[in-house]
């Protein structure tokens, strides 16, 4: 039986957890759980795809980052640094793959009114219908964007975050509410 080749790949692997607890870390089965669903799922997706689209000569791979990919946040870092990987990774893949034909966008929303973030008990700025957010991946997509990150203002206020020294910005996202733990 013959099988359509592969235009369009959405790597988009993601779990949540967190904790409220001040004092201790995340524990290690939570944090190894979900570097192997965030990290590895998008590589169980991207790495089988991108020798089928070389051979071709084309084809797009997205890999869904999030805003929470720009900062480490305390409560979730383990998140944080799995969306962190991906978006760099992405980013990475863009520059390699470009010659063969192959085009590379990482997708960094912030927060989408989903399943997902409706266990969040904490106010979540900007949050937005899933409707809106697939338009502006679909365009960003169709414009061939090295990262479509969105909502724009929340993207603002993390880029000012990573230019403004350290030493402030831990002082300001520690005042930041906590993700509370997510039971399974």
């Amino acid at each position: 039986m013959p099988t359509a080749p592969l235009d369009l790949v959405i790597a988009n692997a993601g779990i949540t957890a967190g904790t409220s607890d001040g004092e201790h870390a995340e524990p290690e089965e939570q944090v190894r759980r979900l570097f192997a669903v965030n990290v590895d799922g998008v590589l169980n997706t991207v790495l089988p795809a991108l020798p089928l689209m070389q051979r071709r000569g084309r084809g797009q791979i997205a890999l869904m980052s999030s805003m929470a990919g720009f900062r480490g946040l305390a409560g979730a870092s383990a998140y944080c640094a799995t969306k962190a990987a991906v978006r760099v990774l992405g980013e990475g893949m863009r520059g390699t793959v470009a010659a063969s034909g192959i085009e590379v966008s990482v997708i960094c929303p912030g927060y989408v009114r989903t399943p997902m973030t409706a266990a969040n008990r904490f106010t979540m700025p900007f949050l937005m219908d899933p409707d809106r957010a697939a338009r502006i991946i679909q365009s960003g997509l169709a414009s061939n964007r090295s990262r479509i990150a969105f909502p724009w203002r929340m993207y603002g206020v993390l880029w000012l975050l990573q230019i403004l020294p350290v030493t402030l910005t831990d002082a300001i996202v520690a005042r930041l509410p906590r993700k509370t733990p997510v039971a399974d």
